[in-house]
């Protein structure tokens, strides 16, 4: 038996007369009560709206009346029989007093028996009476034996089917797999049954076909986007003390740690000078790792609901764990849980709830999700984030130094196909002195630009007018960074050296 099955099944024999499954996966929630239901020998029903209250066993409705909710309510009540009621999205003929009142009276008998109600849905709200009686239960995503069984299943289905001829090597099983942790069954199924109809094979191809196809998902189901574990290394020069940082934070996952009772690293907050790397240096620490990198989007965060924002959160954080290992990167946190530096009064407290789940859920969780805050505004983070402990390390990101600024003019020129080599780059270290590396690719595109429209070769003269054209923050904004590295200084590690 699955863990998750035998949660459940200890939920419905503790005497709970409502469970509540919120849930898109409704097969898969029958499939769990169908094994408890055999393990403690006991029957089990299952009601929906458009087929009534009917017996598991034979799917046969015991009354067309049924499809009626109050109707169905009242036969469970009078059936006199020991059972599972799985009433799938009941939730909205709950706001009717009368359907209300007849649930009420079955979770009231209920609670005297081996009975229990178990209501499924996408999104279950409970009028407040019900609600108090009602025990919720996590489904969380598929375990990678659950994926297994479904790839296989649905592998010799299309074989007895004569769909599908060829085998499923070990190998690429197993990266099959891998490949849909964080997906549902339903999703599993229907991308395995698409691989091998579209060419007779499944093969390792597929694989990323089917990572292409999860990022679209996710992106699509949640407030997460997903990109996949790459091999290829971020450019991003400098930062060489949050480097070797990182090499050493990586022992924390390793099998040595956990001998010793060492917990993985939680995360490193990144605060400083706007455009000079954060966002690539939250990117360069998923590849460096070889793990798959996760960024909430907080705007999508926020919902007008109450309780949808928390809800979003907990599902954010429910799929990063099922993808573990993995980077977890949240992009100017300070407005994900700051509230936009109002203290969070502003929206019903809502950021201020939403702190406290994501400070609970850091400290606690134990998957291997590296957490990643960037933040562009360090006078409006919540100060429970700048308390010792919270995360690993506070990196503070200066503008580059001189070293620094040429290895970002050799990265930017390269991939622009200009071979560095052909320029005074000593001369453009100089002249690009107090820019962000941000600053400093905006002026290798726009010399581009111009060389194009010149119709001659891109030189350093063209480079250096470029820069010179461009007033850096440095300069527009001195004072705010002299403040910046004011507290930098007191409180932060420096990413570079």
């Amino acid at each position: 038996m699955s863990n998750q099955s035998a949660d459940l099944q200890l939920l419905i024999q503790s005497y709970h007369p409502l469970v509540v499954v919120e849930t898109m996966e409704e097969r898969r929630v029958d499939g769990l009560l169908r094994n408890i239901a055999s393990d403690l020998d006991i029957a089990l029903f299952t009601w929906s709206a458009t087929e009534g209250l009917c017996r598991d066993s034979d799917g046969v409705a015991l009354n067309r009346a049924t499809m009626d909710a109050r109707a169905g309510l009242q036969y469970i009540q009078q059936l006199g029989i020991e059972g599972i009621f799985h009433l799938k999205d009941m939730a909205p003929f709950l706001k009717d007093a009368e359907v209300a009142r007849q649930f009420r009276d079955v979770t009231s008998q209920f609670s005297h028996s081996r009975s229990c109600v178990v209501l499924s849905g996408h999104s279950v709200e409970l009028p407040s009476g019900i609600a108090a009686v009602a025990v919720h239960f996590e489904l969380a995503f598929p375990s990678l034996a659950e994926i297994a069984g479904v790839v296989d299943e649905t592998i010799i289905t299309l074989q007895e089917r004569g769909q599908f001829n060829a085998g499923l090597c070990p190998d690429v099983r197993e990266q099959i797999v891998r490949s849909f942790a964080g997906m549902t069954l339903d999703q599993v199924r229907q991308s395995v049954a698409r691989a091998a109809l579209d060419d007779g094979v499944v093969n390792l191809d597929d694989c990323w076909k089917i990572l292409r196809n999860k990022a679209d998902q996710i992106k699509e189901d949640s407030v997460l986007e997903y990109f996949p574990a790459q091999s290829d290394l971020t450019a991003l020069g400098g930062f060489q003390n949050m480097k070797r940082w990182l090499d050493r934070a990586a022992v924390g996952f390793s099998e040595e740690a956990r001998a010793m009772n060492l917990q993985p690293p939680k995360g490193v907050l990144l605060t400083g000078v706007q455009g000079c790397g954060k966002s690539l240096a939250a990117k360069m620490i998923a590849q460096r790792w070889r793990v798959p990198l996760l960024k909430m989007d907080a705007g999508r965060l926020y919902n007008k609901y109450i309780g949808e924002s928390e809800r979003n959160f907990r599902k954010a954080t429910k799929l990063a764990e099922s993808l573990a290992p993995a980077v977890l990167w949240i992009d100017e946190i300070e407005k994900a849980f700051g509230g936009g530096g109002g203290g969070g009064s502003e929206d019903g407290g809502t950021s201020l709830r939403l702190l406290g789940s994501f400070l609970t859920w850091l400290q606690e969780k134990s998957a291997s999700v590296f957490v990643v805050g960037t933040s562009n505004d360090l006078f409006t983070l919540p100060p429970e984030f700048l308390r010792k402990g919270r995360f690993d390390e506070i990196f503070f990101i200066d503008l580059p130094n001189a070293g620094e600024r040429l290895e970002i003019l050799k990265i930017h020129l390269g991939k622009r196909k200009q071979n560095s080599e052909h320029f005074d780059l000593t001369a453009l270290v100089e002249a690009s002195d107090g820019y962000s590396g941000a600053e400093i690719e905006q002026a290798v595109i726009a010399a581009l630009y111009e060389s194009l429209y010149q119709r001659n070769a891109l030189t350093t003269e063209i480079l250096l007018r470029e820069i010179g054209n461009t007033v850096p923050l440095s300069v527009s904004r001195a004072e705010d960074i002299q403040r910046l590295r004011a507290v930098a200084d007191e409180r932060f590690v420096r990413a570079s050296e």
